[in-house]
């Protein structure tokens, strides 16, 4: 196959809900928070704080609710991710979304860059414990690195800049509406992935497979900047 119009392009990827099947466990985790402080909390409330920060997720769930300042919503926050970070690492493995190994094989064939980009502090103990071959990935973002998170388009650039490629010339796969949002702009392709609202995408599928790599191809040899 001749991948030239694959040359000086990259994909990057989100981590959690992408990647990895970690969306449940931080549900659990701010379910439990939310018992804590005594206020209502249900899938629905959880589905708004996809791919937003630890901070701006609790001041969702509480907003109207209590007042908290900042060394409480820093307290809470930091015991809200002990309780997601011991759920999974008891799920180990499990993480991982089948077939994402081969799936990020198969584009590894190719001259495309490839590229992590979480908002998530976790990320690289979360790459770690899932099994995920980080061999695969030129470049690796995570909520360490960065100050602005998404919708803001700040997670995406570095990531493009980490690996040399014009932001025009790459493909994000997000699961979450903010993330989406930050992609656009950012100017890059949208690639939505799962059952969640995400508005217009340029690729859309209920999860990344082999028979996703086509979809990719497609996007790029269309997509000739």
């Amino acid at each position: 196959m001749n991948t030239f119009y694959l040359e000086n392009k990259a994909v990057i990827f989100d981590l959690d809900g992408v990647l990895l099947d970690s969306a449940e466990y931080h549900y659990l985790a701010w379910k439990k928070i939310a018992s804590e402080l005594n206020i209502h909390f249900n899938r629905k409330i959880n589905h708004l704080l996809r791919g937003v920060s630890r901070k701006e997720s609790l001041l969702i769930m509480t907003h109207g609710k209590i007042e908290l300042d900042e060394k409480q919503i820093t307290e809470i926050t930091t015991r809200k991710n002990a309780l997601y970070l011991d759920f999974v690492r008891k799920a180990g493995e499990k993480l991982l979304f089948d077939g994402i190994n081969d799936f990020l094989a198969e584009l590894r064939k190719t001259p495309l860059k490839l590229a992590v980009s979480s908002g998530s502090r976790n990320a690289p103990e979360l790459i770690d414990i899932s099994g995920l071959k980080k061999d695969f990935f030129h470049a690796v973002v995570s909520g360490q690195d960065f100050t602005r998170s998404k919708p803001d388009p700040e997670s995406f650039l570095m990531a493009a800049g980490k690996v040399g490629i014009n932001a025009e010339n790459c493909l994000v796969i997000e699961d979450a509406p903010a993330g989406i949002e930050a992609a656009r702009r950012a100017r890059m392709g949208t690639f939505g992935v799962g059952n969640a609202e995400l508005g217009s995408c340029d690729i859309k599928a209920e999860s990344l497979s082999l028979k996703n790599v086509s979809f990719i191809f497609e996007y790029f040899k269309n997509h000739e900047v």
